[in-house]
């Protein structure tokens, strides 16, 4: 009897620790826009997709159940052609992580691509193998799970991500055979491929140094010590600075508005006059739209 107890215990943690990896995802297929009277292949289809990504493991580093990282990934389906079974949509990706010694939450990856395609037939198998991509769906969800994961680690350590954002890249390069949208090397500032690359490409190192010092040395200092941990977030502002003057058209500019402009701006609120001002300056020559909401820096 006790040694079947013991047994039971070994089968329970095997399970868990293969459902808990490193993400704790919540991925929805939205369906209402596709017309048909069987939904039960888009339920198949977001339980294939929840495995994929929850229970994969993509890194070497070992999560604790209460360290994974959490987000969403919504998938809108708004076509479907039966005749060759694909699928047109978009897909709209977040995570986030906890700051220090806090209960606060902070955005880190807020993207949405409206450029999905793909085809899918029901009891499909979705696996993912870096060396041989045949799904685009699938090459798409592995994509972003690595961009995810890229942020996540890059605001712990300088340059952490770095790994996850080459892996990222490499599907974009091989994604090219699928003929796929989304994957276009020239003719879009915020597909998939301009989204890596600008992740990737040396001039783009500013902004892995914002992203780090605004989180590890800003927001997660905040608790313990307030001041140092806003100068930690103003010199991000300068970094941002860096990267409009490297590449006004980057992706990673309007990434940073989408996830963390609200966000800086609170911060801003406890800065000096001088700070303030600065930032207004910087802020409004990037964000020229957003000179209404930058206002409060006048305030």
């Amino acid at each position: 009897m006790l040694k079947a107890y013991w047994i039971l215990i070994v089968l329970f943690i095997s399970v868990y620790s293969l459902s808990a990896q490193e993400l704790n995802i919540k991925l929805t297929i939205n369906s209402d826009q596709i017309q048909t009277t069987d939904k039960s292949v888009f339920d198949q289809l977001q339980d294939a997709l929840i495995q994929l990504v929850n229970a994969r493991k993509w890194t070497d580093t070992k999560f604790n159940t209460n360290e994974l990282i959490q987000g969403t990934i919504l998938i809108t389906l708004k076509q479907f052609n039966p005749d060759d079974n694909v699928y047109k949509g978009e897909i709209q990706i977040s995570s986030s992580r906890p700051v220090y010694n806090s209960t606060y939450i902070t955005p880190m990856f807020n993207f949405r691509d409206t450029e999905l395609e793909f085809s899918y037939i029901r009891g499909e198998s979705l696996e993912f193998s870096e060396n041989n991509l045949t799904n685009n769906l699938v090459a798409t969800v592995a994509f972003y799970t690595y961009i995810i994961l890229g942020f996540d680690f890059d605001s712990y350590s300088q340059n952490g991500g770095k790994p996850y954002f080459e892996k990222a890249m490499s599907i974009a390069h091989s994604s090219q055979s699928l003929s796929s949208i989304g994957w276009a090397t020239f003719g879009s500032d915020r597909n998939r491929y301009a989204l890596a690359l600008a992740l990737t490409e040396e001039s783009s190192s500013a902004f892995h140094s914002l992203w780090y010092n605004y989180h590890r040395k800003g927001l997660d200092e905040m608790a313990d010590n307030p001041v140092r941990g806003r100068i930690g977030v103003v010199k991000s502002v300068s970094d941002l600075q860096s990267i409009y003057q490297a590449r006004p058209s980057s992706v990673l500019l309007s990434f940073w508005s989408d996830t963390k402009f609200t966000e800086m701006l609170d911060i801003y609120t406890e800065a000096n006059s001088e700070e303030k001002d600065e930032a207004y300056k910087i802020l409004t020559s990037i964000y020229p739209t957003r000179k209404y909401l930058l206002g409060k820096l006048k305030k």
